[in-house]
């Protein structure tokens, strides 16, 4: 396998061929079986490392009853190996300020630091070595060229510059590449409509943001003048929210520029985010480059992989990092995985409907499970859809209620009370259609709600506060 070593050793001066399809033909193309045995092969390096240089692993395998030692198979790893969540890591960390008991490097190597917020608890700060900075960017270099952004091509990079990963591993994989790198950013005010005067400038060849700001962007475009086909933008790629890979919102996108959508993800912690992510011949889901990040999608109670054609929890393996390294890191996304030919040639597992949401997103609604991407979903076939919209849960007497406050179009209120009502009724209609969900629909006039330059925030689940109510009174919710 092309340079293929721990730790990863690669040529920083190496480009495909411009007209080659894959930037590691053999890597991209082995057969499947082949790859698992390299995977496994990396797996047992890969733990051993982490045995010796991290307490935190040596303490929870200990406990667990595995040693490297035992890893004979992929079926061992899935076995033996527990999986770590992001409550783990935040323990660790208090535990072994600031970087956990897991750091197996030692602070001095530390070259980037990011993280979250911190805004829900204690933040995870992320401790990324210079030579696994340089993985990343190889590993995004790679996934971009799939996706067939070459060097030479701008790359927009419409996403906050802040301890969020995306934008930074997005700009650190288009300067491997040798693209022009323009990182524009997000979140100032007024940065939307300048954002549009850009590109209108500048006609980039690649756009990576949300889902939620290109639709923004597109609308914001339109009013300044500006017609967003005319940015000659020919691939966007979008991470940080479900929704490059539901049909209403990427058909919305596809239409409002002309360009191609490509889904990424994963999670901060296992960057490159782009470890799923489609290609050049294929904008249809995301595939797994399994030799970059091992994934195994896995029932959510037993975190045994479910077989293919089956949803589950993507749970993940760096291949290639040092400093933190991930291994079993369980990411509380929901997903389904195929296996089978994939339109660019590459052999490896595919998610074809994107990352669905949060496991913990889920709402749960008289004993219908509902994600809010489904929901978005819907919305955006809607075509007299503003583009905005918010979920609310409520409770009344014994039952819990949903009502979805959609905005409209303007033609709609243009069109009086008979408006309103016809895009009430289609909504009702398609919602039960389609989620077999019935909810309560109240249509608003076109900017109600505000735009984001990053993930949107449509839930808002006031059942809690329904509770607490009727505990201060002592009565029953």
């Amino acid at each position: 396998m092309e340079a293929w070593s721990y730790p990863p050793a690669y040529d920083p001066n190496y480009l495909p061929d411009p007209a080659a399809r894959y930037w590691f033909p053999r890597r991209e193309t082995m057969p499947a079986g082949e790859r698992e045995q390299a995977i496994l092969a990396r797996l047992q390096e890969i733990t051993r490392y982490a045995y010796d240089k991290a307490p935190f692993y040596r303490r929870k395998w200990d406990e667990a009853g595995f040693h490297p030692s035992q890893l004979r198979s992929l079926e061992d790893f899935e076995d033996r190996v527990p999986v770590i969540t992001k409550a783990d890591l935040r323990e660790a960390q208090a535990r072994a300020p600031m970087f956990g008991d897991y750091l197996c490097v030692s602070p001095a190597e530390i070259h980037h630091i990011h993280g979250t917020s911190g805004t829900t608890g204690r933040p995870t700060a992320f401790g990324i070595s210079r030579s696994d900075w340089q993985a990343i960017a190889n590993a995004h270099a790679r996934i971009m060229w799939g996706m067939g952004i070459r060097p030479g091509d701008t790359v927009f990079i419409a996403a906050i510059f802040s301890l969020y990963i995306g934008s930074w591993g997005t700009l650190a994989g288009s300067e491997r590449l040798h693209c022009q790198s323009f990182p524009f950013g997000a979140g100032a005010p007024g940065m939307t409509a300048r954002a549009a005067m850009w590109l209108a400038n500048f006609k980039p060849q690649a756009f990576y943001g949300t889902p939620s700001f290109a639709l923004h962007l597109a609308e914001v475009a339109r009013a300044e003048g500006y017609e967003p086909r005319d940015f000659g933008l020919k691939t966007m790629f979008f991470s940080g929210e479900p929704g490059a890979s539901v049909p209403g919102v990427r058909d919305k996108i596809r239409e409002a520029y002309g360009a191609r959508v490509i889904d990424c993800g994963s999670m901060a912690e296992v960057a490159p985010f782009m470890n799923v992510a489609g290609s050049a011949q294929s904008d249809e889901g995301m595939l797994c480059w399994q030799d970059v990040v091992y994934t195994e999608v896995c029932d959510p109670q037993s975190f045994r992989r479910v077989p293919y054609g089956e949803r589950g929890t993507p749970v993940y393996t760096q291949l290639e990092r040092t400093g933190q390294p991930m291994i079993r890191l369980v990411s509380g996304d929901l997903t389904r995985w195929v296996d089978g030919p994939n339109p660019c040639g590459r052999t490896y597992p595919r998610l074809p409907d994107g990352i669905f949401g949060r496991i913990d997103d889920m709402i749960t609604i008289r004993g219908e499970n509902v994600y809010p991407s489904e929901i978005d979903a819907v919305l955006n076939q809607l075509a007299d859809y503003g583009g905005e919209h918010r979920i609310l849960i409520t409770r009344e007497g014994a039952m819990d209620e949903l009502l979805v406050r959609v905005e409209a179009l303007p033609g709609v209120f243009e069109r009086g009370a008979d408006g309103v009502e016809d895009l009430r009724a289609q909504t009702t209609h398609r919602m039960h259609k389609l989620l077999g969900l019935r909810a309560a629909i109240d249509i608003v006039p076109p900017g109600t709600f505000p735009r984001t330059d990053f993930k949107a925030r449509r839930v808002i689940d006031d059942r809690d506060a329904f509770r607490q109510l009727h505990e201060k009174l002592g009565r029953q919710p």
